[in-house]
């Protein structure tokens, strides 16, 4: 996941994902639950937690994550659920910025279960 953030950084304005680049950063997302969203470029996974306080815990960990890259998420929260959708408003698409948070968010969804 290094190389992938400090390309991120480096490049400075995010790009759309091409095929091949989806070919590559998707199948590792895809495999642990994440799928692209029908009539949007857009990548999407629902967690659930034991409970609200470890949701909570959860989304306060990616938000000052997000907060950091400067790269939000669009998120739903209902006691123990939280639906994340990840997208790039700047490229109007999937871009490296969504893969690198998501991979970020896989991270602490496993650190906390």
């Amino acid at each position: 996941m290094g190389a992938l953030w400090s390309t991120y950084w480096e490049a400075g304005k995010a790009h759309r994902l091409s095929t091949e680049e989806r070919d590559q950063l998707l199948p590792n997302l895809r495999a642990v639950g994440w799928n692209e969203l029908e009539g949007r470029d857009a990548i999407f996974k629902q967690f659930h937690f034991k409970d609200f306080n470890r949701a909570f815990g959860f989304m306060t960990r990616v938000a000052l994550q997000a907060e950091k890259l400067d790269h939000h998420p669009e998120w739903f929260n209902v006691y123990n659920k939280v639906h994340i959708t990840l997208s790039t408003h700047e490229c109007a698409g999937l871009s490296e910025r969504d893969i690198n948070l998501a991979s970020f968010i896989e991270q602490v969804a496993v650190s906390m279960t």
